[in-house]
Formats: C-alpha cells, structure tokens, sequence
C-alpha cells in the first residue's frame, strides 16, 4: 500500500468516529453537513457542499479546499451574466460575524478536479478547509445519491448570504 493511500484510509479511519452527528466546530466557525453527489464511475469532476456559521465576533475568510480525493480543488460560484447562469472561480469566501452561507447546487460549492477515485453513494472522503483565521479544519463529505442531501437534514436552503 502506498503511502498516500495508507494516509488516506488512516484519516478516514480516524474521522468515521468524529462525525455521528456530521458537524464541525473550529473556533467560532461551525461547518454543517458537508456532502456531495454521487458521480458516474468515469466523471471527471464533482463538488462539494456545506453551510458555513461564523459565531464569532469577527470575520473570517474562505480560502481554499484540499482532499486527496481530486487532483485539486477551487472555490466556485454561479452567478446570472447576460440572461445565463454561468460557474466562475473565486479567491475566497468571506464569512462575516454572525452569518450563515450554504454551499449549495445553483450557489456556492467546492469544485473537485480530476478525480481520484469514483463519488460514491454511501461513503465519505476527507475535505481539509483552509481559513485565514481559523486555520485548516478537516471535515469528512458525505457522498449522496443524485437527488442530493437526505431529508430531516437542515441545509440553511434559502438563507445564504452571498458576500465576498
């Protein structure tokens, strides 16, 4: 086994007995429910979701996103721009005092490139988030079926604020 997949199966290993409740606190920030679809076997790319919550008196930033499950990863958004709907990367997410931003299909989400291994229903994978404040909180992603999160899970739908 290599050392990079032995790595990988450690921290899953260690994280499955972190996440009953699927959440994540480091500092002031609280991380909800991160998740992603299911994606066929040959896919290329997929992303990544979750609800950010600054509980804090100060702001806190979003600046990148590793896994050892892609290549590499960017932080996105969909934006309207001339009567279409179109992804772009951004630097950063910020995340103000107080706020609360769901990562969410149609918003913002974490683009996994060049896949390493298949997005299946039913697993996980570890997602390292890098903040400017908080520093790097490690989190493990729920793959979904293609309809997305499982109901009785709150995902914050509707009450993202988009600041950055």
């Amino acid at each position: 086994m290599s050392i990079k997949a032995f790595l990988t199966v450690s921290a899953a290993f260690l994280l499955s007995g972190m996440v009953s409740a699927h959440e994540y606190r480091a500092g002031e920030l609280h991380i909800d429910h991160p998740w992603s679809r299911a994606m066929p076997p040959v896919a290329p790319t997929g992303a990544a979701y979750l609800v950010i919550e600054n509980q804090g008196s100060q702001a806190d930033r979003l600046l990148g996103a590793e896994t050892p499950a892609a290549a590499y990863t960017e932080l996105h958004e969909h934006v309207h721009a001339d009567g279409l709907m179109k992804m772009q990367q951004i630097e950063q997410v910020v995340v103000e005092p107080g706020q609360r931003i769901s990562f969410e299909p149609g918003g913002y989400h974490i683009m996994l490139f060049n896949l390493q291994q298949p997005l299946v229903a039913g697993e996980r994978f570890p997602l390292t988030l890098r903040f400017e404040h908080a520093g790097e909180i490690e989190v493990e992603v729920a793959v979904e079926d293609q309809d997305g999160p499982s109901h009785g899970h709150e995902h914050g739908h509707g009450n993202g604020h988009h600041h950055h």
